[in-house]
């Protein structure tokens, strides 16, 4: 695991890196014997671990853990009996090794003639003493001094050659210590555990390999994990190192753009890892985050989640990196399973290697009575002294314990050394040993081999040719296929990434249990996901955002200030629409589409116009033929009462056909109600306009024969009317109508309305009105309909006050200045009304003037005639 800063490690480095090149130029002209922690207790018998073989494969590994309280350099002798705690899974990795080389040396096709050996040391999990022990492997003979000038040797069988290979490394600040120094003697160093992203660096770490895969994989593993449960709104806890911080950078980076968001990064410094336990868990209890990130070594999560049971914060779903996500200390931890039940984790990943679980458990001293390791974890297991005839001093532990009965055996011995169940680290040991064999292979392998014959004068078949460099470039081309069936190569220093997604399950007995429910390889991950027990305790997926994701028909609006997972739902426009949950944007309905209610789908837009049987279109309907039954009616009066002198009066004839005129005005209104269609847009314009000219038109002659009249009156001017007679007045209504006819049919042939849906109009239903095509032609019409009021309007203002009894000229007034109101109101109220009230507005306009224009001009004369006729004689009409 990456657990150290990366200043803290570069200083080591460069210190060792330069020391490495001192002690090269010595291994060139002498061999040198380095002082080892093993050669504290009697020779490497007593910690390290040795066999023969043709080439000999290097081994470091943390054995013992208790470091010691002297200061450690290179110039005096440490007090090494300190580091004595024996760990039980690096011995498990020690003896997956020992498997591995076993079995290769039984496998005729890999190897074959050749036999492989190791030499294993313990480095106390100290970065000087693994340089020193590395050195001393490479090194290999012990027939020189040492630094103090005191004569030690590193084995107590001497002339041993060196190690062309070292498997270890079990951290990345000690990985990178010891490739620095070994890179210039090109020696490779392969490790199971170092897993820093920094070691990918073919320039730095030439001669770095390593069988885990970069924490940069599983940081983006852990990012998609959280895409994938749509996990939003995550708080982090991160070691404060390169461990912690790379992985968090790595995650934002894989997670930019896809809406997830760092509620908080908190970290944890091991040196005051209670203040910063304590402060990560008030973050943790504060924040609004369900999930929780936390890439850290167990020891750290373990003062986490002791500072979260104090606060009672048990609500919360953990994401764990694979520095504890296997923790089995966290596991049995009692708090564990109070504030952290459900945890999902990366894992390293665990494959079983046929034979190694009886390998393990038939181990015995008696079996192997040189090996002093397996003799140091017995006593400690069984508490008593196995016999060994080849044991002559003993330590002051081993010499007061009693004599072993035989019956030892660790089949039934229930540990982290004898579990097998799932190899992780083991196993990566265990395919570090396959890779350098299968570089080996490679090395040994003459070209044709077939014409070459097994003989020591063969270079390319020579094991004692081996050289560090030229493994070291076989290493980099290295392509086989494990005993496990798995494809094993490198890509620089590191192996396709491969994980397995664990998460810890309650049992029926209240103990949490290490679940495997997944795998992840290279950037897929293969998840059962129904067989995960999230924190509540269920198989629901629990929810972690800072806002609810925007439902269908609202858009996301975020808020100023604030991260992007933290928005606003904004309801989409009208006739916008978003039908995904989370839009960004609401997209608008195409013309001939609307937004339904929720805003979710755009629909067709219903065609709406003003018909028949609305209510508003049986009104108007109504209105006008009233005003057309009136119209005949007071026509029939008219008619019948013809030869009277209210209806001779001022030209009889110009009556008729007025009413005519006013009956097609209340009858042209009923063409535009109804469907719109080619021919009804075409005509209601042109009858609209043709009707109220020859209505207007017959008003101002009316207008002008009272004016004549009036002046005929006056002395000289008999023979003004018979200027103005009633052929005169009829070609003046023609002449006014034809010009209005003439505008139509330039207007209808150009350019004439059609019937079109109004989609600018918004909303759902959408009006087809008659649009028009040519404004120039509609005002033209309605304009010179205009300037024939004005007109009449100012010739009868003019005759209102002539000296008749029954002046016609004040009842025209009146109702030219009601017919200009309602068209100058007309046109603001037309332009502002939406759809088909525009429609229903020059209906209204048209009813209005029509209904001014019969009731003014006509309702004085029926009044008389019907209900006064005394006063329909000329007598009466000429008074003064």
């Amino acid at each position: 695991m990456c657990n150290e800063t990366k200043q803290e490690a570069a200083t080591e480095a460069k210190y060792f890196s330069g020391f490495a090149h001192v002690l090269a130029l010595l291994f060139l002209h002498a061999p040198v014997a380095i002082l080892s922690p093993a050669d504290a207790f009697g020779g490497a018998a007593s910690r390290g671990l040795y066999q023969d073989g043709d080439i000999i494969i290097g081994g470091l590994f943390h054995l013992h853990y208790v470091p010691p309280t002297t200061d450690h350099n290179f110039s005096s002798e440490p007090d090494y009996k300190e580091c004595t705690g024996l760990e039980q899974l690096p011995l498990q990795y020690i003896y997956a090794t020992v498997f591995a080389v076993e079995e290769i040396n039984r496998n005729p096709r890999l190897l074959p003639g050749v036999s492989l050996g190791y030499h294993i040391r313990d480095s106390c999990a100290m970065h000087p003493w693994a340089t020193q022990a590395a050195l001393a492997l490479v090194s290999g003979d012990s027939s020189t001094c040492n630094l103090t000038v005191t004569p030690v040797h590193a084995f107590e069988e001497g002339g041993r050659k060196g190690v062309p290979l070292i498997i270890g490394g079990a951290s990345s600040k000690t990985a990178m210590i010891l490739s620095r120094v070994l890179a210039p003697l090109s020696v490779p160093l392969m490790s199971y555990q170092a897993s820093c992203p920094c070691l990918s660096d073919r320039r730095q770490f030439p001669n770095f390999f390593r069988t885990v895969p970069s924490d940069i994989y599983q940081a983006r593993a852990i990012a998609r994990l959280a895409i994938y449960f749509k996990w939003t709104w995550i708080g982090a806890v991160v070691a404060n190192n390169d461990y912690g911080l790379v992985a968090v950078k790595v995650f934002q980076e894989e997670t930019q753009g896809s809406g997830v968001c760092l509620a908080f990064v908190e970290t944890l410094n091991r040196q005051i890892i209670k203040n910063d336990a304590r402060k990560a868990a008030l973050a943790i209890k504060a924040s609004s985050a369900k999930v929780i990130l936390v890439f850290s070594w167990y020891t750290d999560v373990r003062e986490l989640f002791l500072q979260l049971a104090e606060m009672n914060v048990t609500d919360k779903q953990f994401l764990a990196s694979e520095a504890w996500s296997t923790s089995g200390n966290l596991l049995q931890h009692p708090v564990t399973s109070k504030v952290a039940s459900g945890v999902l984790g990366m894992a390293i990943r665990s494959s079983p290697i046929v034979g190694f679980e009886d390998y393990i458990r038939g181990l015995t001293p008696s079996h192997r009575p040189d090996d002093h390791i397996l003799r140091e974890f017995w006593e400690k297991q069984f508490a008593c002294r196995p016999w060994l005839s080849n044991v002559t001093n003993l330590s002051d532990w081993s010499a007061s314990l009693p004599m072993c009965g035989g019956e030892e055996s660790l089949k039934g011995v229930d540990n982290l050394f004898t579990d097998t169940s799932q190899l992780r680290q083991a196993y990566n040991a265990y395919l570090a040993v396959y890779a350098a064999a299968h570089a080996l292979h490679d090395r040994l392998s003459c070209p044709n081999s077939n014409m070459v014959s097994r003989d020591s004068s063969s270079t390319c078949l020579s094991p004692g040719n081996v050289k560090p460099a030229e493994l070291l470039q076989h290493l980099n081309d290295v392509n086989f296929t494990t005993p496990q069936e798995e494809r094993l190569y490198f890509e620089g220093a590191d192996i396709p990434a491969k994980y397995d997604l664990v998460n810890w399950q309650m049992t029926t007995d209240g103990v949490l249990k290490l679940v495997l429910i997944g795998r992840v390889e290279g950037y897929e991950i293969l998840m059962n996901d129904s067989a995960v027990q999230w924190s509540s305790g269920y198989s629901q997926v629990p929810t972690s955002v800072c806002s609810e994701s925007c439902p269908p028909g609202t858009r996301v609006a975020t808020r100023k200030g604030e991260p992007i997972c933290c928005f606003d739902c904004i309801p989409c426009a009208e006739g916008e629409i978003s039908n995904i949950t989370g839009s960004p944007t609401c997209d608008r309905c195409p013309l001939e589409f609307w937004s339904n209610a929720e805003h979710t789908v755009c629909v067709l837009r219903q065609l709406d116009f003003l018909a028949f049987n609305e209510t508003l279109g049986i009104t108007l309907t109504a209105v006008a033929a009233s005003g057309t039954l009136v119209t005949t009616a007071v026509f029939v009066v008219f008619l019948y009462y013809k030869h009277t002198p209210v209806v001779r009066a001022n030209n009889s004839e110009l009556s008729f056909l007025l009413l005519l005129s006013l009956k097609l005005c209340f009858l042209c209104s009923l063409l535009f109600i109804g469907r719109p269609s080619v021919w009804s847009c075409r005509f209601q314009q042109a009858a609209f306009g043709i009707s109220f000219v020859l209505s207007v038109s017959c008003l101002q002659v009316k207008t002008i024969v009272v004016l004549a009249a009036f002046r005929s009156a006056r002395p000289g001017a008999e023979a003004l009317m018979k200027w103005f007679g009633p052929g005169q007045q009829r070609g003046s209504v023609c002449l006014f109508t034809s010009i209005q006819i003439i505008i139509c049919i330039i207007w209808l042939s150009l350019s004439p309305p059609e019937p079109k849906p109004d989609f600018d109009t918004p909303g759902l239903k959408v009006t087809l009105k008659c649009d028009m095509a040519s404004v120039v032609g509609f005002s033209l019409v309605l304009g010179y309909i205009g300037l024939l009021a004005c007109t009449c309007l100012l010739l009868a203002f003019l005759a209102r006050n002539l000296p008749d009894n029954f002046n016609e000229a004040k009842m025209i007034t009146f109702s030219m200045l009601i017919f200009c109101a309602v068209w100058v109101a007309f046109v603001p109220a037309y332009v502002s009304s939406p759809g088909k009230y525009m429609v229903a507005v020059e209906i209204f306009a048209m009813l209005a003037s029509s209904y001014g224009l019969l009731f003014c001009i006509f309702a004085p004369k029926c009044f008389i005639i019907l209900l006064r006729p005394e006063k329909n004689t000329k007598k009466h009409l000429m008074a003064r």
